[in-house]
């Protein structure tokens, strides 16, 4: 046979062979790949469910006038990213994602306000359209570099960074997204939004994390507790703080909701699933005493491998709080956790307590009951604070054996 004989029988006829090519390719590239023929289309299908790891894209420079960093950054990485994403959640800094841009109008510069929704919706447009978005925006940003695991995580508190973290479909995971709104003439949650949330009446929900927008106003502060009281269980942990606003939440497109106030967030669904979490006080204030609640989250036993660690602190927290030295509660999860990307933001308030869920509930155990009693779940939490820095660990389940 002559050589382009051979190579077409052999791409032709030989799925081993075929499937081994197709793995190196980019998922765009790949879903091109399977519109070829059947054997391609079947052998991209196998690939893309051992593809179970999540990826994600981080901005951590200033990107051109007319657009923020995080769009740019995407729109880059996401012709090289070998996963196909389910769900997208994404954080930027509020001051540059609907901050100031140059325009030109006849020859000269001029400056116009951005507009969130805009970049929202620019950067949506590159994601794929079946996929569930939530985006919000917050004073600072805690992200680790695009690249490897083992990237030093870094807290910008000034200036124009951002992630977007790219989950895939996991086998035995159900990652959602939902916004509960208040109700102007309603004072009690509205028990459909829980359960089409996935929040109420599902007993494998672990994880959920949770962000307030528009907490100053009338109402919210009772709202966000209705809300938490409710989730307030011992087999759930729960994460997040207040933000300046959400600006995706491709579920929701209700204006009126939005200028409301309310609660976004993403439930994490399935019994594989393990999680911890640690409040980091006011009484926490060096070095020693940030890494001695790290030995907290290391001591609760959670898988590192196929685990993402979110830091939702206090904008009052960061290098002011440590005496000017930054990045500290950053790189003390890192000296714990030196394989798991951490991600989150410098936020208006914090959400969340020390607490660990095992897939058979196992919680924390106190060497003294009476001291520790708040905070081992035997009685409810307080789980809302300020000055305050949430440090929370979330495994999702072995990945796919041939997964980094």
């Amino acid at each position: 046979m002559e050589p382009d004989a051979k190579a077409s029988y052999v791409l032709s006829n030989l799925a081993e062979v075929v499937e081994r090519i197709l793995a190196f390719l980019p998922i765009k590239s790949l879903l091109q790949a399977a519109c070829v023929c059947r054997l391609w289309r079947e052998s991209s299908r196998r690939i893309l469910r051992t593809q179970q790891s999540v990826a994600w894209v981080s901005a951590v420079e200033s990107g051109p006038a007319n657009t923020h960093a995080l769009v740019r950054v995407l729109e880059e990485e996401i012709e090289k990213i070998q996963v196909l994403p389910q769900t997208v959640f994404y954080i930027a800094d509020a001051e540059t994602f609907s901050g100031h841009e140059e325009s030109h109008s006849h020859g000269q510069k001029k400056a116009r306000r951005r507009n969130s929704k805009e970049t929202a919706v620019t950067l949506e447009r590159l994601l794929p359209e079946r996929c569930q978005v939530l985006g919000i925006v917050a004073p600072g940003i805690v992200v680790t570099p695009t690249g490897s695991h083992s990237s030093r995580p870094l807290e910008i508190e000034d200036g124009e960074a951002g992630f977007a973290l790219l989950f895939p479909k996991i086998d035995g995971v159900k990652i959602q997204t939902f916004h509960l709104h208040k109700d102007a003439k309603s004072r009690a949650t509205d028990e459909d939004q829980f359960a089409e949330a996935g929040l109420k009446n599902n007993p494998d929900l672990r994880v959920v994390l949770l962000f307030g927008y528009n907490t100053w106003k009338s109402g919210a502060t009772r709202f966000l507790h209705q809300i938490v009281n409710r989730l307030n269980e011992k087999s759930i942990v729960l994460a997040g703080g207040h933000v300046d606003s959400f600006t995706s939440l491709t579920s929701e497109n209700n204006t009126e909701a939005a200028q409301s106030c309310g609660v976004v967030g993403l439930a994490f669904s399935g019994p594989q699933i393990q999680s911890a979490a640690v409040l980091l006080d006011q009484d926490v204030v060096d070095e020693r005493t940030a890494e001695a609640a790290m030995q907290r989250l290391k001591a609760a036993g959670i898988p590192e491998y196929n685990s993402l660690g979110f830091m939702f602190a206090c904008v009052g927290r960061g290098y002011q709080h440590y005496k000017t030295k930054r990045n500290l509660e950053a790189d003390a999860f890192r000296k714990f956790f030196p394989n798991v990307p951490l991600f989150g933001f410098f936020g208006h308030g914090e959400i969340g307590c020390d607490r660990i869920v095992t897939g058979n509930f196992i919680l924390r155990e106190c060497n003294n009951i009476k001291d520790d009693l708040r905070k081992c779940n035997y009685i409810k939490d307080d789980l809302l604070h300020g000055y305050t820095t949430v440090m929370t660990l979330i495994h999702l389940g072995s990945a796919k054996a041939n997964q980094t």
